[in-house]
């Protein structure tokens, strides 16, 4: 395909041309211009995302382990 979006055999348009004036541009993230109770705001609205029970089996496991550590300190 050609710049202006035309095959180069039959010279039938494939695709529209894209302007790079549409392209999004990325601004710089900066204190001005970061929201952070938005942000904060974004992660309460998920109310349905808990922790899966294996994760919450890890953490039980690992009390349990640091705790028997601080013991064998003891002992």
């Amino acid at each position: 395909m050609s710049t202006d979006g035309t095959c180069p055999t039959c010279h039938r348009v494939l695709e529209a041309p894209q302007i790079a004036s549409t392209v999004p541009t990325h601004r710089k993230v900066t204190a001005e211009n970061l929201d952070l109770r938005q942000l904060a705001k974004g992660l309460a609205d998920d109310d349905d995302a808990k922790a899966p029970w294996h994760f919450k089996l890890l953490v039980v496991a690992l009390c349990i382990y640091l705790g028997w550590r601080v013991v064998q300190i003891f002992m």
